[in-house]
């Protein structure tokens, strides 16, 4: 039964509120966007934070963003390292800590758990003992080692009626939201290609595709759609990569391989989709960022929170032969100073908070849902796919554990 609602609000406005999560409360509802909430009749959600001090830390201060969300009250943090844990509950406000994450879970009744640690071997542990707990999650990326994981973290998070998003930040920037208007609005025409390489460091190749390349392909998907195949080549020192050369990747990502990959992505509207990655072969500037080809002109985006956008109306792509001039795109358009705001990486934290903190309040799903973060891992395998099958790889894929484990 509904809890008892107070002042002018009524038992009979019941039906107008939803149930929230597995802790038992009925929150406003409303489908429509730009309905106004009263801030003040909105429940405060109890956050737990976990950490690694030493395997993957609190990511990119993950922890530090909930401080500026109002919705939100950290309670209690969770690191099995006693320094590091009283560091983080000095640093984050949390009232209470522990060293196992999971008796966290179990006596402080939370809301939302936030998964902060970098290295993806924890991942799925820490989801799975979310879901098992009713808690909403806010997680760094990548999202889980395998697309079986990532399965069972659908099947067990809608099951459950739970709301996740993960640390994408590209992805919650206005200033994408602007370059998906002007492509729409047929600016630079069809689009015909879409490209996207790594920092291509010393984590060039492999690690680069999961590290970095998940930021890239979230960025693809949301300007170019659902790929329908990948073909690609994996190679280590200029050999096609084998079982020989697979070994376990840095920070948790499990058996990796590979120093150059090349793929193409077979995207709807008769779009391709490239990404690339070279170990130690990094531009300065940067080439890490996803560029965008049509028939009239091309854009670039590099990955991050409020980083302006570039746009050259030109068909040749090809300033040297045109004349013409990248023009810089920002929250409000072409050549138009941005709105003074954050721009900073916490700020990006702190608008994906706010789109879990909506969808928990709205009765909505987030943008970067538990479908949306396979998606990016599943362009990630099927790179791997490809290259283990020799031809393109089919998406979605059948394979769901790492095709490098089933090289021959």
């Amino acid at each position: 039964m509904p809890r008892q609602l107070s002042g002018d609000q009524t038992e009979a406005r019941s039906t107008e509120r939803y149930f929230c999560g597995a802790k038992g409360d009925y929150l406003p509802y409303t489908n429509q966007p730009n309905t106004r909430v009263n801030m003040s009749t909105l429940k405060k959600y109890r956050v737990g934070i976990i950490g690694a001090t030493g395997r993957g830390d609190y990511g990119h201060a993950v922890d530090m963003a909930f401080q500026k969300v109002e919705q939100v009250q950290v309670v209690a943090v969770a690191d099995a390292d006693e320094a590091g844990r009283e560091k983080a509950k000095s640093r984050n406000g949390a009232e209470r800590a522990y060293a196992d994450y999971r008796e966290m879970m179990a006596k402080e009744k939370l809301d939302i758990v936030a998964i902060c640690p970098r290295w993806i071997d924890q991942h799925f542990d820490m989801l799975k003992a979310a879901a098992e707990a009713g808690c909403n999650v806010y997680m760094e990326k990548p999202f889980c080692r395998t697309l079986e994981e990532c399965d069972w973290v659908v099947n067990q998070f809608d099951m459950r009626h739970l709301k996740l998003t993960i640390a994408h930040i590209s992805l919650y920037s206005p200033v994408l939201k602007t370059i998906e208007k002007i492509i729409a609005d047929g600016v630079i025409g069809d689009v015909l290609e879409i490209r996207g390489r790594g920092k291509e460091d010393r984590r060039g190749g492999g690690e680069d595709l999961w590290v970095l390349g998940s930021h890239i392909f979230g960025i693809m998907r949301r300007l170019g759609g659902s790929p329908t195949s990948c073909s690609a080549t994996v190679r280590e020192n200029g050999q096609p990569v084998t079982k020989a050369h697979v070994k376990p990747g840095a920070e948790g990502i499990g058996p990796l391989a590979g120093d150059h990959i090349q793929a193409t992505f077979s995207m709807p509207n008769s779009i391709t989709g490239y990404f690339a990655s070279r170990r130690n072969m990094g531009g300065n500037p940067t080439r890490f960022a996803v560029q965008v080809f049509g028939s009239k002109g091309a854009i670039e985006l590099e990955s991050g929170y409020m980083v302006p956008g570039k746009i050259l109306r030109d068909s040749s792509w090809s300033p040297g032969r045109s004349g013409a001039k990248w023009e810089t795109i920002t929250s409000a358009g072409i050549s138009v100073d941005e709105p003074r705001q954050d721009a900073s990486y916490e700020a990006g934290h702190i608008a994906a908070i706010q789109d879990l903190v909506n969808a928990l309040d709205q009765h909505q799903d987030t943008q970067c849902n538990p479908r949306e973060c396979t998606a990016v891992i599943e362009m990630i395998a099927a790179i791997f796919e490809s290259h283990r099958l020799g031809k393109p790889a089919t998406m979605p894929l059948t394979t769901r554990v790492n095709p490098l484990t089933l090289l021959s």
